[in-house]
């Protein structure tokens, strides 16, 4: 899909999932993202470039575990690859392992590597060298929460044991973590990788090179791709206005909107980042789940991720993808006036006074979304005012439970783990909700071994419940210079997802 030749283009630059790419409507209003236009036929195309260039902050780590979001992470994303990758559904496919066994509990795995992978250096992967990285990504900020379940990690030979805290059938699905091994070029902050392209620093500047050993055997789209320093994402942009570099990753609904001209591609990636209304259950009215029902049933989710993401989104009534296997479809229902009207009446709610949804101020978007659901509550008989708070305020708003509703957002885990949202301790449970039937099932969904089985029956108790009203799962965007990248099918994690189907133009010799 192409942008119109001065159109105009929110683009908030993401901070890469799982490491490698990552807090948080009435008439559309004018401060929402614009739907994407088709370039006309007669307009001039731009010539292809000489070469495929990303962008690359100079000086600053490629090192996976602590790398800079955003842009550096594009091209680690290259260079490295974990035990497991998520594919476009978030179900973990083998990579660097070819297999693996756990004990009846699920709670202690053991993950035999694949044979005959090489580092870019020529040297194999072991057993030790994941167990290196893994111990590193644990202590890291980036994926110290995603990994506190594991209490140790022991290697031998061509195997990986890693023993858990309790139970988890999905755990595979956490291991996308890249895998890296100290050693590579001095000074660079580039460890060494077991991916399709390795780094080389040149006079002429810095490149990725093809890994002509990497295991997989496919081939890679170019030999080169050249790394142009941006130092910010002001010159980021302007690198990619001018052609300069031909790929970049972007929120298209976040906070920093800027703009860029040209003829330019986007495609979007899934994410597992959850937008969703949290509700006080601690506090009256919205200690009654009826009430709370209502308010869900009053919910356009489609509308709010068509008109007020511009498609940036897809809707969902559950707190786990629509993308995903385990997504309880047949569940889903409300969303229209008649849904809403009809759960109003059988709730008995009788309004007293406004309740107050609670939104930072730094996102005109999610503004947008509370605006709207506020008027359509309130136009179907349920009073609601939005209050906007800057971030800090916000924040400390939250955590002194001083809300009826709030809108909020979530990084999930591709266990889909919900107990940050739904346990008495969890770290985003700002509206207190305690109850022994969703601590039975959020154990039962994490030791299950019929997965889709176990999410059916939380998200039915969740519907029933609904201490969170989940809205929508934002998706992750890829820009590229138009006719330059063909066949990109980019996932959260990896903008190159399937390699081996892209295609990048460039103008010939």
């Amino acid at each position: 899909m192409k942008l119109s030749k001065i159109m105009a283009v929110a683009l908030a630059m993401a901070c890469l999932l799982t490491g490698c790419w990552q807090e948080e409507l009435p008439e559309e209003p004018e401060d929402v993202l614009p739907p994407f236009e088709e370039e006309p036929e007669e307009e001039s195309q731009a010539a292809l470039p000489e070469r495929f260039a990303l962008p690359y902050m100079p000086g600053r780590s490629l090192d996976p575990v602590d790398c800079a979001d955003g842009m550096q992470q594009v091209a680690a994303s290259l260079l490295y690859e974990g035990l497991f990758r998520l594919d476009g559904s978030f179900e973990p496919q083998p990579c660097l392992c070819i297999s693996y066994t756990h004990d009846e509990t699920a709670s202690r795995y053991t993950f035999s590597l694949r044979p005959g992978v090489q580092f870019s250096d020529g040297s194999p992967l072991t057993g030790r060298d994941v167990k290196s990285a893994l111990e590193r990504a644990r202590a890291s900020e980036r994926y110290r929460s995603r990994l506190s379940g594991i209490t140790s990690i022991s290697a031998s030979g061509d195997s990986v044991t890693i023993s858990l805290n309790g139970p988890n059938t999905a755990f595979p699905a956490l291991l996308d973590v890249p895998i890296a091994k100290p050693g590579g070029q001095e000074g660079g902050g580039v460890p060494l990788g077991t991916g399709p392209y390795f780094f080389a620093g040149e006079e002429t500047g810095a490149y990725l090179i093809a890994n002509q050993s990497w295991w997989r055997g496919e081939d890679q789209p170019v030999d080169r791709i050249a790394l142009v320093e941006a130092p910010d994402e002001a010159a980021m942009l302007y690198r990619f206005s001018s052609h300069e570099i031909q790929l970049i990753t972007a929120d298209l609904t976040g906070v920093t909107a800027v703009s860029t001209t040209g003829s330019v591609g986007c495609v979007d990636a899934e994410t597992t980042v959850l937008q969703y209304v949290g509700c006080n259950t601690s506090r009256a009215p919205l200690d009654s789940p009826a009430l709370r029902r209502s308010l869900s049933a009053g919910i356009n989710r489609a509308n709010v991720a068509s008109a007020y993401l511009s498609g940036h989104g897809r809707p969902c009534a559950f707190p786990v993808s629509p993308v995903s296997s385990l997504y309880p479809a047949d569940l889903e229902e409300g969303g229209s006036l008649e849904a809403f009207a009809s759960a109003l009446a059988e709730s008995g709610y009788v309004p007293e006074r406004p309740l107050s949804l609670l939104v930072n101020e730094e996102n005109s978007f999610k503004k947008a979304i509370a605006q709207y659901l506020a008027e359509s509550w309130t136009a179907g008989g349920i009073p609601v005012e939005v209050r906007v708070l800057p971030w800090e305020e916000y924040a400390s708003a939250l955590a002194a439970g001083d809300f009826d509703l709030y809108y909020g957002e979530a990084r999930l885990t591709a266990d889909w783990d919900l107990g940050s949202l739904l346990e008495p301790a969890g770290a985003l449970n700002y509206g207190h909700w305690s109850n022994p039937d969703t601590s039975r099932l959020l154990a039962e969904l994490a030791g299950a071994a019929n997965r889709a089985v176990a999410m059916r029956a939380l998200c039915a108790h969740l519907k029933d419940q609904a201490p969170i009203l989940p809205v929508c799962f934002k998706s992750s965007s890829v820009l590229t210079q138009a006719e330059v990248v063909e066949g990109l099918r980019p996932t959260a994690a990896e903008p190159f997802y399937a390699l081996g189907q892209c295609v990048i133009h460039l103008e010939e010799e």
